[in-house]
């Protein structure tokens, strides 16, 4: 809940757009029955996130980008626990 409040204060419309396709990946990976879906899934999600941390207007004095960058580490992390305990 309290990411869910983070995540409304962020304005930057770079974040909102990627965070809509991520939200929309991340439904499709809880919901994915398939190993190698959610594999594919897992890997697109650390794409999109990658394109968050390694944004170009980045400013670490900025509240929103350190949110943003917090939110990106925790999904990342996620995915890679995600591709990790897949069998392959």
């Amino acid at each position: 809940m309290a990411e869910e409040k983070k995540i409304k204060k962020i304005k930057c419309p770079i974040f909102q757009s990627k965070n809509e396709v991520i939200g929309g990946i991340t439904k499709a990976l809880n919901e994915a029955k398939n190993v190698i879906r959610k594999a594919y899934l897992a890997d697109r999600l650390i794409k999109e996130v990658e394109a968050l941390l390694s944004c170009e207007h980045f400013n670490k004095k900025r509240g929103e980008c350190k949110i943003c960058h917090y939110i990106a580490n925790l999904r990342k992390k996620t995915a890679n626990l995600i591709t990790k305990a897949l069998p392959c």
